[in-house]
């Protein structure tokens, strides 16, 4: 394993600070695997996201989607139809997590084929 040169103090306190507030949009349980389904499906109705993100209940879900969209991640789209239609998307700013989403999948993959062995 190859030794990782550290910046100095200051620069380190600011990327802990930063990675903790982030930590602080996107933590609990459910709120990555949440964003990802809206990311990966683009728009998803409530009960397509309940679908995705398994163990998660509809109350639990209706709660971190409201957190979700208080922090501006996704947004709720009301559709005027018989009967009314919600779905969920990313905000131009959810979407910047994309690559997060993206990276945390590659990584679980990877992860995957270690702890499997099958490299």
């Amino acid at each position: 394993m190859t030794e990782i040169e550290c910046s100095d103090n200051e620069t380190n306190r600011k990327q802990i600070m930063a990675v903790h507030d982030a930590m602080d949009v996107l933590n609990g349980k459910w709120k990555i695997s949440i964003i990802s389904s809206v990311c990966y499906y683009n728009k998803r109705r409530f009960s397509d996201i309940l679908n995705d993100v398994k163990g998660i209940s509809n109350k639990m879900l209706s709660k971190e989607l409201k957190e979700l969209e208080m922090n501006q991640l996704v947004k709720r789209i009301v559709k005027d139809t018989q009967p009314v239609t919600v779905q969920y998307q990313l905000t131009e700013y959810g979407l910047t997590l994309k690559k997060i989403i993206d990276t945390l999948a590659d990584w679980g993959i990877e992860h995957r084929k270690v702890i499997v062995g099958k490299k």
